[in-house]
């Protein structure tokens, strides 16, 4: 926050950001798919989640004052981290913090589809603060932590805060868009779409990555030992899949 607002006592402004992310991949028989779920459980275990977390809290600023995480069976993973704004001040024999207590928490979703070979990665974080922090500022760290496909971000700010005059803020920062968040180099790799309730402080968006490398879709395979007719309903049906989480809705 480069002017910081002059209020009257704490900014009880609560700001929420869902993030969530898809990556998608194509796994040609159901030993490959369970074997790329594993691999990705592995990659995404509770214990790597954790530091990309706590990394996140390093990035706004917080102290983190305690750590659950969990991995469970057969796939996934769980991480809620308990921050708060400031630092913790010891004062003689009594721990002195900000009342503005918040959270983060990541949840791992990996599954995949029998009919069509191809096994999806979710990954849901979500960033609450209270205060002067915002959690947009992570949006770069958090996508370029992740293989995203599909990527939808919700951003809303809760309540009020005063100045020194008395008068009630409800937004202490400008904000347009989610997306004027997000580096140009980043953005420009993905389709992007707002949905704004501007009255409300609601902001909404949703990204679909442009190109598909196939290979970058293939586990244990090599594009070029596919026959040309099976590439192209590969990419067919890797597109699809896309375009309908995309959408949130079944459209084919």
């Amino acid at each position: 926050m480069e002017d910081k607002l002059k209020l009257y006592g704490f900014n009880n402004l609560t700001k929420s950001l869902s993030f969530n992310i898809y990556d998608v991949c194509y796994a040609k028989t159901a030993r490959e798919q369970r074997d790329y779920i594993s691999y990705i459980d592995e990659q995404y275990n509770s214990e790597r989640l954790t530091n990309i977390l706590t990394t996140l809290t390093d990035m706004i600023g917080a102290t983190v004052l305690n750590i659950a995480r969990q991995d469970y069976d057969p796939q996934g993973a769980s991480v809620a981290i308990l921050i708060a704004e400031g630092s913790m001040v010891p004062a003689g024999r009594t721990q002195l913090a900000h009342l503005d207590k918040s959270h983060v928490t990541v949840h791992t979703y990996p599954e995949y589809h029998p009919e069509t070979c191809l096994a999806t990665f979710r990954v849901d974080i979500d960033v609450a603060t209270c205060g002067e922090i915002t959690p947009l500022s992570t949006l770069d760290y958090l996508i370029g932590s992740f293989d995203s496909d599909i990527i939808t971000m919700d951003y809303r700010v809760r309540g009020f805060t005063r100045d020194l005059n008395g008068k009630k803020l409800f937004l202490d920062h400008k904000i347009t868009s989610i997306q004027d968040y997000i580096a140009p180099d980043i953005l420009s790799r993905y389709d992007a779409v707002d949905i704004n309730v501007y009255d409300s402080n609601l902001f909404h968006t949703k990204m679909m990555v442009k190109e598909i490398d196939l290979q970058n879709y293939l586990f244990k395979t090599d594009a070029y030992e596919l026959p040309p007719k099976k590439r192209l309903e590969i990419m067919d049906n890797l597109r699809r899949e896309m375009i309908e989480i995309f959408s949130g809705k079944n459209i084919y």
